[in-house]
């Protein structure tokens, strides 16, 4: 699979302070990436210079390019949508598809079309009139009927109900992937994307502490509920991390062989907030 970006030892400071640290990782073509990390992460940061929307110290290619100076050729193929869209209060949702087919050349209207018809807004109401669900709808509606190679999901669901967040993730997976466009979510709904996802990048610090193919998370992570008589022998195999569980402990192993592991409780494959949670207190 090709690498569509590739981000080698870039960082970005604000003074002192490091929104990004020496980060490398790549994101190959077809993937779903889940950029996931607490506030202040550096997650904004990283979306952005991908963008080209800020500078930084390092390398980076995007789709063969360096975000600092290609940008206008990056945003032919890429589309972004950030946890606030902003459009003139003034204007007609009719009015905005025409813009938007307007200026770029691969708007699929009869998506957007497609889109908006199953939700309550009407092609006649004015951004004014639209509440702040409506207003996220809008925007995706807009955004998603952009054909790209790369689509760039900062927080994307934000304001919206659950009902909604789950049809926006069922038709991202069923109407919008193609196995060659790629994704990036970032996003704090980490159990909705689970299911989604190709690969785990985990930032905390402005530093990334995992970069994983979700099909080698289980080969690597175990979660064992380990009962009282056995706590000793488990924390001797050096978990990253324990919690409490019904009068048991929860505990979160790396690289441990699972024939070792089942030896002292019940084994599970942790999901993807547990072992964010481990992580981070790591």
């Amino acid at each position: 699979m090709s690498e569509i970006v590739k981000v080698r030892k870039v960082s970005k400071h604000f003074g002192e302070f490091a929104a990004l640290d020496n980060v490398s990782f790549n994101i190959s073509q077809g993937s779903i990436v889940g950029l996931i990390g607490p506030n202040g992460a550096g997650k904004t940061t990283a979306l952005k210079s991908i963008l080209g929307l800020t500078d930084f110290d390092g390398e980076m290619s995007v789709l063969g390019e360096d975000p600092r100076s290609g940008r206008h050729k990056i945003m032919k193929r890429v589309c972004f949508i950030a946890d606030v869209g902003v459009l003139p209060r003034w204007l007609r949702v009719s009015d905005a598809m025409d813009y938007i087919q307007g200026i770029h050349p691969r708007f699929n209207r009869d998506r957007a079309e497609f889109m908006l018809a199953e939700t309550k807004i009407s092609k006649r109401n004015k951004v004014k009139e639209l509440s702040k669900g409506m207003l996220t709808q809008l925007h995706l509606a807009l955004v998603m009927a952009i054909e790209v190679d790369l689509l760039v999901l900062d927080e994307p669901t934000l304001g919206l109900d659950i009902l909604f967040r789950k049809a926006f993730y069922e038709r991202l997976l069923n109407d919008y992937f193609d196995n060659e466009t790629s994704i990036i979510i970032s996003t704090h709904q980490v159990e909705e994307i689970e299911s989604l996802l190709t690969h785990l990048l985990f930032i905390n610090g402005g530093r990334i502490v995992l970069d994983c193919p979700m099909d080698e998370i289980d080969e690597i992570y175990s979660e064992v509920l380990v009962p009282s008589n056995n706590l000793q022998r488990a924390n001797a195999l050096a978990p990253i991390h324990s919690r409490d569980m019904l009068g048991q402990k929860a505990m979160i192993f790396e690289n441990v062989p699972k024939k070792e592991l089942k030896s002292i409780g019940e084994l599970h494959a942790p999901s993807v907030a547990d072992l964010f949670v481990a992580k981070m207190h790591r």
